[in-house]
């Protein structure tokens, strides 16, 4: 497989694509180590996650560099990324000594559970967020005792295959994290029906998500989908207008609108809606878009030449409203762009996963939520209001995995992330994380 940097069209990789056998192979392995790994003591695995992150952060200028050239992203995010990922492990590096169980009073005895690892785990990581969403699923499934196989997307396996040597070079043993670089419908469609696979992590499309689901219930096979959204961003009259325009466009712009997470609805009520519009060009016009490497680069090209003969194809049917400026030559660059279209248009209604973002107004809060909700997603969303109980209705009633006030935030590790309707089929990231990746165990002990 061919790596292209996106921002310049040059080759920068060549990688090898792993077939069927390959990953046959690579389950065996894991498997095989899995024994040995689920043994290792809670402090020592702890250790080792403490070492794999500590090289992630000596190596995070390197790993920023390479998502940088493979998936275009300004180099002041990817530095992010790196630092993340390296957070993310030290995180879940204390997990493996708070992972106890529970004593249950019965009658005659004592029962007891014990939280065991599920087995070989597959993570199948989408091409917008390379190195950080696959260290979500990889680091709490390491730490609950899991061996893991990623599957990188096509487009950017050159983090996932980098973080693989740091983490054999920190001492993780051989098998228990491996990276196999390959095509969906191959590698990552056979990791989905190994029978020795117990759990898929999947991030990416609600299509294939589906497809997914439906290859894992024929094995009761264990999942996680993250999926598609389309959501909100709901502006109330009493909101400070100047930080909520300001902070929109990189509500959605923020890796060229490529987010699940992106608040590509922009729902503004009726009686600021002008005021708010002035603000929001305003800022539109201030995205720095361009070279990547360039310190005050904010958005960078979109992924691919396929992906931007996507996202053309929905503007090319509105007038938009404003567009920003981008570089032209080579690279996959798209503009900022604001569209004002109909509710029922599909550029309000499906996932245009670019830098795309569509305004409408509404007339009061019960026309903002039915609005808001009026969407088979529900992962993510904003409320700007000064009005605390506003806020809490509000967000009680969007249906809505992730839902930030007076802000733009979407994950943190630190706290849950899941998602409502098609956006997403179970939950992960925060304390409580290594309950994805093991089953519990009731043990009832009789002392009569």
């Amino acid at each position: 497989m061919k790596i292209v940097n996106p921002a310049t069209e040059d080759v920068v990789a060549d990688v090898e694509a792993a077939d069927a056998a390959e990953v046959d192979r690579a389950v065996e392995r894991a498997r095989k180590a899995y024994a040995a790994w689920r043994q290792v003591s809670p402090g020592d695995r702890a250790r080792l996650l403490r070492r794999f992150a500590d090289l992630v952060g000596e190596h995070g200028e390197e790993l920023a560099l390479l998502e940088l050239a493979n998936a275009g992203h300004p180099i002041g995010n990817a530095r992010w990324e790196a630092g993340s990922v390296r957070d993310v492990l030290h995180f879940y590096a204390g997990a493996p000594e708070r992972d106890h169980g529970k004593q249950i009073p019965v009658p005659g005895g004592v029962d007891v559970t014990f939280q065991e690892p599920l087995g070989v785990v597959g993570v199948i990581v989408p091409w917008n967020f390379p190195m950080l969403i696959m260290s979500w699923g990889v680091a709490p499934a390491l730490a609950a005792g899991n061996t893991v196989i990623v599957k990188p997307a096509e487009w950017t396996p050159l983090t996932a295959l980098r973080l693989a040597e740091l983490a054999l070079a920190a001492g993780l043993p051989e098998g228990v994290l491996q990276v196999l670089p390959g095509v969906g419908e191959v590698a990552g469609a056979r990791l989905v029906e190994h029978p020795d696979v117990a759990k898929i992590v999947f991030t990416g499309s609600t299509e294939v998500g589906k497809e997914i689901a439906a290859k894992a219930a024929a094995q009761v096979k264990r999942v996680t989908l993250e999926l598609g959204g389309k959501s909100a961003n709901i502006i109330f009259a009493d909101a400070d207008l100047d930080r909520a325009a300001q902070a929109a466009p990189y509500a959605v712009f923020d890796n060229a609108g490529q987010d699940c997470c992106a608040r590509s609805r922009l729902l503004v009520q009726a009686g600021v809606y002008d005021a708010f519009m002035e603000r929001l060009a305003e800022a539109v016009r201030g995205v720095v878009v361009g070279d990547p490497l360039d310190e005050s680069t904010e958005m960078g090209p979109l992924i691919s030449a396929e992906h931007l003969d996507r996202v053309r194809g929905f503007v090319q049917e509105a007038a938009p409203y404003l567009q920003g400026s981008c570089p032209g030559g080579k690279g996959y660059w798209f503009p900022p762009t604001v569209l004002t279209p109909d509710v029922t248009d599909r550029t309000f209604t499906e996932e245009i996963f670019g830098p795309v973002v569509s305004v409408t107004r509404f007339d009061d809060e019960a026309d903002a939520v039915r609005i808001a909700n009026d969407t088979p997603y529900g992962l993510s969303g904003s409320i700007w209001t000064r009005d605390v109980g506003r806020a809490l209705r509000v967000s009680r009633a969007v249906e809505a995995g992730a839902l930030s006030v007076n802000s733009n935030a979407s994950v943190r590790y630190w706290t849950p992330f899941g998602g409502f309707k098609q956006s997403g089929l179970g939950r992960e990231l925060g304390p409580d994380a290594l309950a994805a990746f093991t089953e519990t165990k009731n043990v009832f002990i009789s002392w009569e």
